[in-house]
């Protein structure tokens, strides 16, 4: 294998990355136990040997470029994978530790994984845990993610996908709503009602609901009253406020049913549901901490119980 680093460069690269985590370059160097200067020579050194500006610098801080983000989160990815790889080798990383970052959807976010997560760091608090919220796919390579949840299973081979749950949808609205409009007794009574849709970001399309009828899983456009982007538990809050009829899963307004604040509708409709998955790169070496993450995510156990 050609050489493509020497001691120097490599210096530089993890000097870059203090820099771009602490946002300072005297605090990398406080970091590192070496002078601001040493660090702005090293990244003024890469930054030659790229041909790209990496930090954007003003007389109060620094602030990493578009190309300079890209370089960070995939040179961040390798030092930690270096790291890794050493303490494997020597026997050192018996215990998970370091940093890993993870994506997941608003609402598998909100009522599944942050508790999970942070029964994890109960057990691992060596682990920096970095969630991202967000609807939108991530691109692994490009933006240095470990895991992500999402509802489908990718097509790209190199990633693995792991079921983590199908979750029940059901049909809602807040008693006021019904009230004022009326309760909806098929399925072809909803074009005459309030429909809140959601938009998928990845596509720019509405999310069709999806009904039981007759046996058979069908999916419906119940019209653009109402339409969210990017946050798919807008929903709720727009349904519980009486904002009409939404298609939303169990799992996230079970204490508003239980309340009274949402009531069920077509429940003779109902039973149909989406699966979230787990999703990450397909590769021979994962390190200690996303592997045990993985596991962790994928147990069956209650996070309740491990307080």
């Amino acid at each position: 294998m050609q050489r493509h680093f020497d001691d120097m460069q490599l210096g530089s690269i993890e000097l870059f990355v203090l820099a771009g985590e602490q946002g300072s370059f005297t605090a990398a160097a406080a970091q590192a136990g070496v002078t601001p200067a040493a660090v702005s020579r090293s990244v003024a050194r890469l930054e030659e040997r790229l041909g790209v500006r990496l930090f954007v610098r003003t007389t109060r801080q620094i602030r990493l470029t578009d190309s300079g983000r890209v370089y960070f989160e995939q040179c961040r990815q390798a030092l930690s994978q270096l790291v890794d790889a050493e303490r494997e080798v020597t026997g050192q990383q018996t215990v998970p530790a370091g940093r890993l970052r993870i994506s997941a959807p608003t609402p598998y976010a909100h009522y599944r994984l942050l508790q999970r997560v942070a029964a994890f760091r109960r057990l691992y608090p060596e682990v920096q845990v970095e969630v991202h919220i967000s609807n939108r796919n991530v691109d692994f390579a490009e933006e240095g993610y470990d895991l992500a949840v999402r509802g489908r299973a990718p097509q790209d081979s190199s990633l693995i996908a792991r079921l983590l749950e199908d979750a029940p949808l059901v049909l809602v609205a807040a008693p006021a709503y019904l009230q004022r409009r009326g309760m909806p007794r098929s399925l072809d009574e909803l074009a005459q009602h309030d429909c809140i849709q959601f938009v998928l970001p990845s596509t720019g399309r509405l999310v069709p609901w999806a009904f039981l009828r007759d046996g058979a899983r069908v999916e419906l456009s119940a019209g653009e009253a109402l339409v969210c982007a990017e946050d798919f538990l807008g929903l709720d809050t727009l349904a519980v406020h009486g904002g009409g009829i939404a298609q939303t899963y169990r799992f996230a307004v079970e204490r508003e049913l239980a309340s009274g604040a949402l009531v069920e509708l077509l429940p003779q409709h109902g039973g149909c549901s989406r699966p979230f998955y787990l999703i990450y790169p397909h590769a021979r070496h994962l390190s200690l901490r996303v592997r045990s993450l993985v596991d962790f995510l994928l147990s069956k156990d209650d996070p309740a119980l491990l307080d």
